[in-house]
């Protein structure tokens, strides 16, 4: 079976564990890989080498002194002190040295960061204080100082074509400065991130291209990338998040991926960067058990091809070495997965570098000839393949690792699985993102034209892909909240709210709620807050959607009652679910019961209307769902079988009331979604999808205009995002939110409650442990003049009753009609001015002219075959759409189908209270 979130095997598999890693504090990445051996920062002073042969062998230790006269300090980018020492490790087996094999030195100050040269053997740049020094290590003297830095160095790193070096420092700009080894000045410089913390700055390959890691001026997180031909400013800039922790990027130029991971954390972010857009996209997140100490990439020779591993990280944790895999589910050898890659033979020497020569590394054919490296599989080789002796026969598979690419994130759901995953997230109408392996010295943004992007190779993605939460300005908050219940019972929100007003549940004895005005945001008074008693403590609470003053309240003064919800298109009616397994309707304009439907055997967890209001589902502990029509009969229509853990499960209706989609745990206590057809639920889930594992039941929240459901458990810090649709995979991943705190609690507002100018499509209130902050969810467009009329789709007029209660429980339906949301000053993007394409073809007949029968058929096929394969062609959206560099989270929204929109054309009614555009 698939599961889309990331696996971890016991430790007596791929796990490496009984260490001990070193301090957080230092700099460097703390751990690396060969395809043989592991590095990593250990206890302070020591470096400790792994085989990736061994998985739980003993650890080995070669101890680096420290300075005399002080005590030993952690180990830098594997290395630390006045002195580098520079290592040769023997072959597997035998023992490790006792001493360095070279010391180089003294540098002048403590040594930060070390790099070797990616094609010229024993070139080493070396980071200390303000100075870069790159030495010769055969002959252990230096070539040249680079000390023009203003601070202290915080990165460096070589172009993969080995022509220039970038670093950054530590100023009140934080520069990022390109240079060449060949110079002591450097060739251009450029403000990085506006806080001086701690950055990282990485080529893309052998393009002209720069990724940098830092932290803006509001202590955000952000990534940037950078064209060193127009390095004024940055191309691209994305805020990730508020974290304290500095990100450790590592970048894949054959794929294209990106992994981040702050140190101190345990979430891994992956991206696909592309710089023709640009656009930085993210793949998938996934959360780990420990915290990231440090991070390493396996090289790509190192790799399972026949498994489809196309990227493999090592997570460095207190305790442990974790490999996590990131995988294509196809079968067999997948050739345009594994573009050709760098060989392991250097190019040219140290001094004919130092010369001017600039030869490139050779490249090894895609990773089809299996070489003895732990973890990789057997395909078949090539004629050239030295294995082999050239015969083409397959190498023996080597069994020393083969596990390390089991705990694994995968990127697409095998055929038929039935489970979906984190979709691709790139721009539908982008070029192909996987850099190529080229090696010339301007090859700029070209990609291989053999290689797929990422998006071709995930399948489809969601148009909401790139959905932006914010938090709203702090002058929209409500703060200094005093005496909140922070204990309501599981089948609770915890308070809810309207478009006017919210309530929230007091601690105080007698089942109070404070009653605040949205419209009056601000510090409220230590004393003499607006409140309700109700005498018993409060179980649930739901205002009418009909009535904005009126709110119903569930206590346990009489018997207990789990949840209430209001019908949602007949007045006065409302459903409880109680201790004693039943659920009942009420009329409130009489004040009377009115239908009791029973079936259930153990308690009702959540329950809810379908969107016309003739049916009701619910989900219960004793592992069922039931679907019910109340006016016909009080025994459930239907019953399927539900989320396996009895925990807690919630419900919601989806895609226009013919699916239901159930939030709950499993027998392992991980949090999964399924979906069901509301018409088949004996045949059980079309799809599961697993989340993560927490504590709290996932609260759902259903946008019936996009077809988006959020998901999020109180005491939370993310709040999940997917497009739900009726055909596979199902669910498409979006961003997630992920905010500075856990929150207590999490509820959504009306839909006419978004600002549309701002391409707002959701908005919640998020609960804190004194503040209510207001969380704006929106998708990045460029030209926000027009409205997004394929982001809103004529909305449900949801505060007008489509009839009385009354005539539903004598059997008669209503429909709400529908509304527009378009402001009277905007156009419809789908009505803006179209611009013309400007790529110019050339006739066919052109070609044709003079030349030979067998010339002109082959000029002619390969123009067809070029025209078929161009991808710089503008598509539609391209004249009308995208993201502005200040708002990118990665490429830009894409227009999309909607499986479960309507197109009722009538014009808005605003509701009662709701300001005016």
């Amino acid at each position: 079976d698939f599961s889309p979130d990331v696996g971890f095997p016991s430790l007596s598999q791929a796990w490496i564990g009984g260490i001990r890693a070193g301090s957080i504090t230092s700099c460097g990445n703390h751990v690396k890989a060969s395809c043989r051996w592991i590095a990593f920062n250990g206890s302070p002073g020591v470096l400790r080498d792994q085989s990736l042969e061994k998985q739980q062998a003993q650890v080995k230790r070669c101890r680096h002194p420290a300075r005399s006269g002080s005590p030993a300090r952690g180990l830098t980018d594997l290395f630390l002190g006045l002195q580098v020492k520079v290592w040769r490790l023997p072959e597997s087996g035998q023992d490790m040295p006792s001493n360095a094999g070279l010391t180089m030195g003294p540098g002048g100050g403590p040594v930060d960061m070390l790099q070797f040269h990616p094609t010229a053997d024993g070139v080493l740049a070396s980071g200390a204080g303000k100075r870069v020094t790159v030495w010769d290590v055969a002959q252990q003297q230096p070539l040249t100082a680079l000390g023009s830095h203003e601070d202290q160095l915080q990165s460096l790193a070589w172009k993969r074509d080995g022509r220039l070096l970038g670093t950054s420092c530590k100023v009140n700009a934080q520069p990022a400065a390109i240079l060449t080894a060949m110079s002591l000045v450097p060739l251009q410089s450029v403000s990085g991130h506006e806080n001086n913390k701690d950055s990282r700055l990485l080529w893309m390959g052998s393009s002209d291209c720069l990724i940098s890691v830092g932290f803006s001026q509001m202590r955000e997180r952000e990534v940037k990338l950078w064209d060193v031909r127009q390095f004024s400013r940055a191309m691209l800039t994305v805020a990730l998040d508020t974290s304290p922790g500095a990100a450790i990027p590592l970048y894949d130029a054959d794929t294209g991926l990106l992994v981040l991971a702050g140190k101190g954390e345990n979430l891994l972010y992956c991206f696909e960067a592309a710089p023709a857009q640009p656009a930085l996209t993210q793949v998938t997140q996934c959360r780990t058990e420990g915290s990231t100490r440090g991070l390493a990439a396996v090289p790509r020779l190192a790799l399972d091809v026949m498994a489809c591993e196309v990227l493999r990280i090592l997570q460095l944790t207190d305790t442990a070495l974790v490999p996590v895999s990131y995988l294509v589910p196809r079968k067999d050898f997948h050739e345009d997965l594994f573009p050709d890659c760098a060989g392991m033979l250097p190019a040219t020497s140290a001094q004919a570098w130092w010369a001017g020569d600039s030869q490139q590394v050779s490249v090894t054919r895609g990773l089809s000839s299996p070489v003895a490296l732990p973890g990789a599989a057997t395909a078949p080789c090539p004629p050239f393949c030295p294995t082999t002796g050239g015969k083409g026969e397959p190498a023996p598979r080597t069994e020393t690792h083969g596990d390390l690419h089991l705990p694994c994130h995968r990127l697409h759901p095998a055929e038929g699985s039935g489970y979906s995953s984190p979709s691709s997230l790139a721009s539908p109408g982008s070029t192909a993102t996987s850099l190529s392996a080229s090696t010339g010295p301007s090859s700029g943004f070209a990609s291989s034209p053999s290689q797929k992007s990422l998006q071709c190779i995930l399948g489809p993605s969601s148009r909401f892909r790139h959905a932006q939460g914010r938090v709203l300005h702090r002058d929209t908050h409500l703060t200094n909240l005093r005496g909140l219940s922070l204990t309501t019972p599981g089948e609770c929100d915890g308070f809810c709210a309207n478009h006017q007003r919210v309530a929230l549940p007091l601690l105080s004895a007698g089942g109070q709620i404070a009653v605040l005005e949205l419209s009056k945001p601000g510090r409220l008074p230590d004393t003499a807050v607006p409140t309700i008693q109700n005498g018993a403590a409060v179980a649930d609470l739901s205002w009418d959607p009909f009535d904005p003053q009126r709110l119903a309240v569930a206590g346990e003064d009489g018997h207990k009652i789990y949840s209430i919800r209001f019908h949602p298109v007949a007045s006065d009616l409302l459903v409880s679910s109680s201790y004693d397994m039943t659920v009942r309707i009420w009329e409130l304009s009489a004040g009377r019961e009115v239908l009791c439907l029973q079936g259930h055997t153990d308690q009702i967890f959540s329950l809810s209307w379908s969107p016309d209001g003739k049916k009701l589902a619910t989900v219960s502990k004793d592992g069922r769902l039931r679907l019910y029509e109340p006016r016909r009969s009080p025994k459930p229509e239907q019953e399927g079988p539900g989320p396996e853990g009895g925990r807690g499960a919630r419900l919601v209706w989806v895609c226009s009331g013919d699916y239901l989609l159930v939030s709950g745990f499993d027998s392992r206590s991980e949090r999964r979604i399924l979906l069901y057809r509301a018409q088949a639920l004996p045949d059980g889930p079309l799809s599961v999808l697993g989340l993560d594992v927490a504590p709290s039941t996932l609260l759902p929240f259903y946008d019936e205009d996009t077809s988006v459901v959020f998901l999020t458990g109180k005491g939370d810090t993310r709040v999940f995002l997917y497009e739900v649709t009726p055909e596979p995979p199902y669910f498409l991943e979006c961003n997630s939110f992920t905010s500075n705190e856990p929150h207590k609690g999490f509820v959504f507002l009306p839909k006419t409650a978004c600002e549309v100018r701002e391409v707002e499509f959701a908005r919640a209130l998020r609960l804190g442990q004194s503040t209510l902050e207001p969380v704006a969810f929106h998708v990045p467009r460029v030209k926000k003049e027009y409205f997004q009329d394929d982001i809103y789709p004529p909305t449900r007029v949801w505060w007008e009753p489509a009839l009385s209660g009354s005539a539903w429980l004598a059997g008669k339906d209503g429909q709400q009609r529908h509304a527009s949301m378009r402001p009277a000053d905007m156009t419809p993007v789908s009505e803006a001015p179209k611009e013309a394409p400007t790529r110019k073809f050339v006739p066919a007949s052109v070609y044709l002219e003079e030349k030979s029968d067998e010339q002109k058929k082959e000029e002619l096929l390969n123009a067809m075959v070029a025209r078929l394969g161009n991808r710089d062609d503008p598509l539609p959206q391209d004249s009308f759409e995208g993201v502005d560099e200040d708002e990118w989270v990665g490429a830009g929204g894409g227009g999309g189908y909607d499986p479960c929109s309507r197109a009722v054309p009538s014009r808005p009614s605003p509701p009662p209270g709701l300001p005016q555009d």
